[in-house]
């Protein structure tokens, strides 16, 4: 009998600045042709105020945040042209991490998908990371991390 794979997706906690951060990756390393193909990181962060959750965001909107998540998933992530690296919510902000093909089509393809909602405080940040450093960075200190506890 065929042992089942294992998922590959990460979900840990870190501690920043005393307050809890929950992080949610894939790790695996891509292939040097993913990489190739999906050169941009993108960074949609929502700022809020979480001082009454010990720096979460309270339930209604976590929801939002939760809905927003959904509609990128949908609308968005698509194997040939945007993967979806990293997920970070705590510490009064919520990031959502993508490695992309191109900026203008992924800006078209949110803006479709986000049509029907209503607008969302975020902010969108485009950086060249053919190397996915960001990435990189991020599953090696928690594989670190790992290894310490």
């Amino acid at each position: 009998m065929p042992e089942k794979e294992q998922p590959k997706g990460v979900i840990g906690r870190a501690t920043i600045g005393g307050l809890p951060v929950i992080y949610k990756f894939v790790n695996e390393a891509p292939t040097d042709a993913r990489r190739k193909a999906l050169p941009w990181l993108v960074i949609v962060s929502w700022k809020y105020d979480g001082s009454d959750n010990n720096g979460m965001p309270p339930k209604p909107l976590n929801e939002r945040m939760i809905a927003l998540e959904d509609a990128l998933q949908a609308g968005v992530v698509k194997s040939d042209f945007c993967e979806h690296a990293i997920s970070r919510t705590g510490c009064n902000l919520k990031e959502l991490i993508y490695y992309i093909h191109d900026r203008d089509k992924f800006m078209e393809k949110l803006n479709e998908a986000l049509a029907k909602h209503d607008a969302y405080p975020i902010q969108i940040e485009f950086f060249n990371d053919p190397e996915w450093k960001e990435f990189e960075t991020t599953r090696a200190d928690f594989n670190k991390k790992a290894k310490q506890d």
